[in-house]
């Protein structure tokens, strides 16, 4: 009896203390508990709010979290010590290209348990941005409901996307009829559960609308609540001009707007981000929602025409190579693929220019261009190289990284408070590709270069920007947070090693340092393991 009275005073005297709201303690004068089906022992949590850890045990329950604090008397399923690690929620890549086509020949349909994933922590994925989304949404849930992946999944609707489904590919604006048939198809694919717009003005055909287009629709996913967010029109010379005309669409739309993947490209325009972050500060100063997300590298990798001007791409692929073989309409493409080697994507260096991905010619796969010109013979100039250019996308196309952006630049967006981070990646397992490296370290990177090694960020802001602020971005409340009642995606890792392993020269290889991942409460890496579980769900916006 006297134990039992020291027990009860202890508990009383640390119920009073200030601890997180969601911090209990066992009573022993309680009834026995029910048990659990985890308990993850003596972590160090970070609840994704950016504020400090705190040493509690974490307990599970048919899926979710039910209890935060001192839980020695829960009997549970499992209990794994994690004395010495953190505790955090999965980290949510708000921009990924997780699911790449409606094949079942790539992603998350090739390689459902998403290992780059998971060994970075990340255990949920939102496809659908720079335009491009399955139409309709539905049947790609049903597709994804009847092959369960290790993470969860949702998605944006793209605006190439129902562009070309209601006009193709041509190079003009809508008739009112085909406006209202790409507004009828974002609403259609807001209402199966798409948490927004993504456009990808970049790319075609979205390079071909005009601003107040993108608003029509962008008011469409806002009436729906969702959220728009875009691959820029440009982010080389005129960046200042797409920073400016998201804004815009933001305001007019009346919806929160996110720069995606926010970038200064080429050497010239190397510092813009004080102007770009300036002008998100003033657009939030004035009461609209405008934020970023960002990957922690100074490369980027897309399409190799993308050095193409946007005019040369519009129509069917006969029109497109009818204006390669014209002498007079090819050399205007040449010299336009020269600018954009000398001042945007190109890095004014044909060897910034790597060949990520030919699948008609493997054996180019890792080689930048200078490389495959040296190889020729030839010299590496850049009139060399742009006529590189376009044999490559003659023969087929090809991806590519292009090394144009500035670290400093990369530090100044990581740090400022509406950036969250996501890896403009997918899911990869090691083959003959030479992807870029943020597929597989994207998260791991940031916790263990720009928190431990450049202390850019605190741990908790870094885990904050990969966690509550992509949740809340999108309207998921019980998902990016350890709190009473959220779901148990949860990932444990040890905050000392934590690191990227993969390189551009040698992409595929796996992050290191985390050791325990669950999704939905199941767990899908144990103790370094894959454990081949596959617990993810679809998220809808509604």
């Amino acid at each position: 009896m006297k134990n039992l009275s020291i027990s009860v005073l202890i508990f009383s005297v640390l119920t009073s203390l200030e601890l997180p709201a969601d911090f209990s303690l066992d009573d022993p004068a309680a009834p026995e508990p029910e048990p659990l089906t985890l308990i993850l022992a003596g972590g160090t949590i970070y609840s994704g709010d950016a504020g400090q850890g705190f040493v509690a045990d974490v307990g599970v329950s048919n899926g979710r979290i039910v209890a935060i604090g001192k839980l020695s008397r829960r009997a549970a399923d499992v209990r794994l010590d994690v004395s010495g690690l953190a505790v955090v929620p999965g980290f949510i890549d708000i921009h990924s290209h997780a699911w790449r086509g409606k094949e079942e020949t790539s992603g998350i349909f090739l390689w459902p348990d998403a290992e780059n994933y998971i060994r970075q922590g990340v255990t949920t994925a939102i496809g659908g941005p720079d335009g491009s989304s399955a139409y309709p949404v539905a049947e790609l849930f049903k597709q994804l409901q009847a092959a369960p992946a290790s993470i969860n999944f949702g998605t944006f609707v793209g605006h190439n996307t129902v562009r070309e489904l209601a006009m193709g590919r041509e190079n003009r604006q809508p008739s009112p009829g085909e406006l209202q048939a790409m507004k009828d198809m974002v609403a259609n694919a807001m209402t199966q559960g798409a948490f927004g717009l993504s456009s990808g003005l970049k790319y075609i055909p979205g390079a071909y609308a005009q601003t107040e287009e993108v608003i029509e629709l962008a008011r469409v996913a806002g009436r729906h609540g969702g959220i728009y967010i875009t691959h820029m029109r440009e982010e080389g010379l005129d960046l200042l001009d797409s920073v400016s005309e998201t804004i815009r669409i933001g305001e007019e739309s009346g919806l929160p707007a996110q720069i995606t993947h926010h970038k200064v490209m080429g050497a010239s325009m190397w510092g813009k981000s004080i102007e770009t972050l300036a002008m998100v500060d003033a657009a939030n100063a004035r009461g609209l929602d405008i934020s970023s997300d960002q990957y922690p590298y100074t490369a980027s990798s897309t399409d190799i025409s993308v050095l193409f001007p946007a005019w040369s791409k519009a129509g069917t692929e006969e029109q497109q190579m009818a204006r390669l073989e014209d002498p007079e309409t090819r050399a205007r493409i040449k010299q336009a693929i020269i600018d954009n080697l000398m001042y945007d994507r190109g890095g004014n260096d044909p060897a910034r220019v790597a060949i990520a991905s030919c699948t008609w010619d493997p054996s180019l796969n890792g080689k930048d261009l200078a490389e495959i010109l040296q190889e020729r013979g030839q010299d590496v100039t850049m009139g060399n190289a742009a006529e590189l250019a376009l044999e490559l996308q003659e023969l087929g196309g090809c991806l590519a990284v292009f090394h144009a952006m500035s670290e400093q630049d990369v530090v100044r967006i990581m740090q400022h408070p509406k950036t969250m981070i996501a890896s403009d990646g997918g899911i990869f397992m090691p083959n003959e590709d030479v992807p870029h490296p943020r597929n597989y370290g994207s998260f791991a990177r940031v916790l263990g270069v720009y928190v431990r090694e450049k202390r850019v960020l605190t741990f908790s802001q870094a885990i904050h920007k990969m966690t509550r602020m992509p949740a809340d971005r999108i309207g998921l409340q019980d998902r990016g947070r350890i709190k009473i009642g959220a779901m148990a995606d949860i990932a444990v890792l040890a905050p000392g090693t934590v690191i990227d392993v993969a390189t551009f020269k040698n992409p595929h290889q796996f992050a290191k340092g985390v050791q325990h991942v669950f999704v939905n409460g199941q767990a899908v890496l144990l103790y370094g393991q894959m454990t081949g579980a596959r617990p993810g769900r679809l998220l809808k916006s509604q």
